[in-house]
């Protein structure tokens, strides 16, 4: 009888150890052509545990950070500085932020970091998370970390 029951708690052991590790597994991702750059190191090592009320969690590719289950926010370091655009513009906390709504109608937007090196990408779902949520709680971590460029937001006509 004995048997049995370490062998039921065993199994049951494995399976609850199986269900949690399956709930959040690790994010396949691709780096960024500069992933390498020192700073994106020192954002990596800065991210917070939780964004937006979203948990962290693992991804598999240098410079890069996710969080919730499934996903809904992306950062990749590294990423190509973007060069003058007619994007949206919008300063968080001292950082400024391109907007790429070209997939809003799924929900989907893209914020990339102006005139910081290296460039600092985030891709969330709005479903589930709010831009200023987010980029509030990153913006004071990059800020200190990426180099100012000397290119700006400027206002709108």
């Amino acid at each position: 009888m004995r048997p049995r029951r370490l062998l039921a708690a065993a199994a049951l052991s494995l399976l609850a150890a199986a269900t949690l590790s399956g709930c959040a597994g690790t994010v396949s991702l691709q780096p960024a052509q500069n992933a390498g750059d020192p700073a994106c190191a020192a954002v990596s090592v800065r991210l917070p545990d939780r964004v937006s009320g979203q948990e962290r969690r693992w991804t598999d590719a240098q410079a890069t950070a996710a969080w919730g289950s499934p996903t809904a926010i992306i950062l990749t370091c590294g990423v190509a500085e973007p060069g003058p655009s007619t994007l949206r513009c919008e300063t968080v906390e001292g950082v400024d932020w391109l907007i790429d709504e070209s997939e809003a109608a799924d929900d989907h937007y893209r914020f990339t970091t102006f005139g910081r090196t290296p460039a600092v990408e985030v891709y969330l779902d709005y479903d589930v998370v709010r831009s200023g949520d987010t980029l509030r709680a990153l913006s004071p971590i990059l800020n200190p970390i990426l180099e100012k460029t000397g290119s700006v937001c400027t206002p709108r006509a």
